[in-house]
């Protein structure tokens, strides 16, 4: 069996870099589904950041989340998807019951969390918020959301007479329109997850600002995760596909405009996600 999955199951939890101090993580998708699950996440907790906020202001911004969660979740293909990476995934992880390195409660804990989602899944009709769209008023935001400044009072002014009402109605409403994505979410959640925790990171060096790396091995890395400590003032570009990934750190001129690629020699922490 592949070491990305035994790192998602081993005994002690595989670190996560992000914890570390004073360390930024960057992630770069190889595949057109793990990008997807990066940016549903992203914008969940971006809503869900806001949703919690009392103003108008953070009303509104939970409410684009939304629309964007919505655009996203209208794909027709998602729901199978998804199902066919947590089918994959639970035949991967099934494989380790007899491995003696593997922690037998966190792996029947995290194939329970698997059968209970896809049955769900299985059970959903269509497509993601399909019943939101017979929202009229979601509808009129949505259809002025797309234009800059669309979204005035006198553009939507049912807008403007919602984001008047209580702190609680607001937040209420928009509970209630996001509780309708909750497989989706707990789904990218659970898949990102386990990618993450499918490897360890490893200590490298970026010789003159540039790292390339060939991607051999069983299972095809899903994702890219370069960690960089938080005082260089260096970001990672990465590129990459099935066979080969290359990073070069750039180093930000505010004033020019552009970036450059640094000729100091840059330490990161790499990992290959495959699970």
């Amino acid at each position: 069996m592949q070491g990305g999955a035994q790192a998602a199951m081993r005994r002690e939890p595989a670190s996560d870099i992000r914890t570390r101090a004073r360390v930024v993580v960057y992630e770069q998708p190889l595949n057109e589904r793990v990008r997807t699950l990066l940016r549903l996440e992203m914008l969940f907790r971006r809503t869900r950041h806001s949703l919690a906020r009392p103003t108008p202001w953070d009303s509104r911004m939970a409410l684009d989340g939304l629309l964007e969660i919505m655009a996203i979740a209208g794909r027709s293909d998602l729901r199978s998807e998804l199902l066919k990476e947590l089918e994959r995934l639970a035949g991967v992880l099934g494989e380790l019951a007899s491995d003696p390195r593997v922690d037998p409660q966190r792996l029947a804990h995290v194939l329970g969390e698997m059968e209970a989602l896809v049955d769900v899944l299985r059970h959903g009709n269509g497509r993601f918020g399909e019943a939101l769209k017979e929202n009229e008023f979601l509808s009129a935001v949505r259809q002025r959301a797309a234009i800059p400044g669309g979204t005035c009072g006198f553009d939507v002014p049912a807008l403007q007479f919602w984001l008047e009402q209580p702190a609680e109605l607001r937040r209420g409403d928009l509970e209630a329109w996001l509780a309708v994505f909750a497989p989706l979410e707990t789904a990218a959640e659970l898949i990102l997850r386990l990618i993450r925790e499918s490897a360890v990171p490893t200590r490298q060096v970026a010789e003159g600002g540039f790292y390339q790396r060939s991607l051999e091995g069983g299972r095809l890395c899903q994702m890219v995760r370069i960690g960089l400590s938080g005082d260089q003032p260096l970001y990672p570009e990465v590129s990459g596909g099935r066979h080969r990934v290359t990073v070069r750190f750039l180093e930000q001129d505010i004033r020019a405009g552009r970036p450059r690629q640094t000729k100091r020699d840059v330490p990161f922490d790499f990992t290959c996600c495959a699970i």
